[in-house]
């Protein structure tokens, strides 16, 4: 049982193995300063991890990134990882996947492998992840299938891709997945950098939902379809994590323990490292995981709402991108005094179609500051 004030344990655990990679997604959730190569954890620190997590309680972990595939050591951790009773997911965009490698991963205990996809189109795929890769993830694809492990799809919805939704539940019935996440991009991180490129109108958001539910009818059992609600249009908080701290940690590639992807945004966190403390003492007693925990932090209107044990007043990150106040209400709900910061972004004129043919894509790239066209980061021949 777990003692009074004292958080349950976590059950989940998301290990980002490396923030390289060898896509430059512009919604990418990564921090804006990534972690370099150099600094990332070694195979025995990752063990370490792995058997202190389970100690903990956690069964789930995804491995991902950047780019798991790029760590020459995947198939120690993935040992790792089963040997301390952890179920593990790869989250790859599939680059760099072929055959040996991946019986190597299955043989090590990987268990399922969820694989990122673009677009369906190949050319619009490529400029959404400013590098060639669509053959690469069909290949991948290919092998997951054969080795006759569970695929997932996972698709980040944007203004450039809701409207091929349809021809996205097509392409994961073709490449034989059981599994499509179709998640609306939240908006941290790149994403939060390339807002302006990203973010749909309510008309596309209807279409799409509108389609969502056709393909539910139709799919009868063939393949899950999970809809990640965009918080900016429906005005509903989304229910972060299932709480700050309440059932998963995140392990960036240094060490750096948060109570989620995106928190390394917040300043004065003072998020701690499995190198110097050890995750039980992270998860019971930091302050980085305490701050927002339970509802002593809320003021009004969360403090009063019925909704705060569902949403657990939205996302902290979210509240600090839009109001400089991570402990404020996030904006994202209808029922927040700074609602009218994301209904005015929604609102507002669109310009120009987001991938408009022999131009430019008009995004700043992960990894790539400065650059906005796709020739610097190995797009589709032909191509600006």
């Amino acid at each position: 049982m777990t003692e009074p004030n004292r958080p349950a344990p976590p059950w989940a655990l998301l290990a980002e193995l490396s923030h390289g990679c060898p896509l430059h997604c512009s919604y990418c959730s990564n921090p804006v300063e990534l972690v370099s190569r150099a600094s990332e954890l070694t195979t025995d620190q990752w063990a370490g991890v792995f058997r202190q997590a389970a100690g903990l309680g956690v069964v789930q972990s995804h491995l991902s990134g950047g780019e798991p595939l790029l760590r020459r050591d995947l198939t120690e951790i993935v040992a790792a990882a089963d040997g301390a009773g952890i179920h593990t997911q790869l989250v790859t965009s599939g680059v760099g996947l072929h055959e040996k490698r991946l019986a190597a991963l299955a043989d090590a205990g990987l268990r399922s492998v969820q694989l990122s996809v673009q677009h369906a189109d190949p050319t619009a795929s490529e400029l959404i992840a400013g590098a060639r890769s669509f053959a690469a993830k069909e290949r991948a694809a290919g092998l997951v299938r054969a080795a006759d492990l569970p695929l997932g799809l996972n698709v980040v919805l944007h203004r450039a891709n809701l409207d091929a939704l349809d021809a996205l539940v097509e392409l994961a019935l073709a490449w034989g997945a059981e599994r499509i996440e179709l998640a609306n991009t939240q908006f941290y991180g790149w994403a939060l950098r390339n807002r302006h490129a990203l973010l749909p109108d309510r008309a596309q958001i209807s279409r799409a939902m509108a389609s969502v539910e056709r393909w539910r009818e139709r799919l009868a059992g063939r393949l899950e379809l999970v809809w990640v609600v965009p918080d900016y249009v429906d005005g509903t908080a989304k229910p972060c994590m299932g709480g700050w701290g309440a059932v998963s940690l995140t392990v960036a590639p240094d060490g750096t323990v948060y109570p989620c992807p995106a928190a390394a945004a917040l300043p004065g966190l003072h998020a701690p490292n499995v190198k110097n403390h050890s995750l039980e003492w992270i998860w019971h007693e930091s302050r980085a995981f305490n701050l927002y925990r339970g509802e002593a932090w809320m003021s009004d209107p969360c403090r009063i709402c019925d909704l705060r044990t569902k949403d657990f007043g939205g996302c902290r990150c979210q509240a600090h991108a839009l109001t400089g106040d991570a402990a404020r209400t996030d904006p994202a709900c209808r029922l927040s005094p700074d609602h009218a910061l994301v209904r005015d972004l929604v609102d507002a004129p669109r310009g120009p179609d987001p991938l408009p043919v022999g131009a430019a894509p008009p995004y700043v790239y992960r990894d790539h500051p400065e650059g906005h066209g796709a020739k610097d980061h190995g797009a589709a021949p032909g191509h600006p």
